[in-house]
């Protein structure tokens, strides 16, 4: 059994900030083939499908489709605010290599 992907507190709390939920949305956290390491990850806000896995917290929602969830099992989405922009990071332990742009990594 895979362990779904964790939020921090400041994830939710970034999703609060930016009123997400107010608006009808979530934010969605997938994996997609393509990239400089041959998976990336696309994080938008979206409104909740109906197979999606939702993850709640604060009262806000983050959303992982079937498909992506695998290769997010014990991953910790998070919001990290540096020198180079604020924006979601994505701690993985599945990725065996990542690159630089911090989206995109190999398994």
């Amino acid at each position: 059994m895979n362990l779904p992907p964790k939020v921090t507190e400041r994830a939710y709390a970034r999703l609060a900030e930016i009123g997400a939920a107010d608006q009808g949305q979530a934010l969605r956290v997938a994996v997609e083939g393509g990239g400089c390491s041959g998976f990336q990850y696309e994080i938008k806000l979206d409104a909740p499908a109906g197979d999606d896995l939702i993850l709640e917290g604060s009262g806000q929602q983050v959303l992982v489709d079937p498909v992506s969830l695998p290769f997010l099992a014990g991953a910790t989405i998070d919001f990290t605010e540096e020198l180079i922009g604020a924006r979601f990071v994505i701690d993985n332990p599945n990725a065996s290599s990542a690159c630089g742009c911090g989206t995109s990594f190999s398994m």
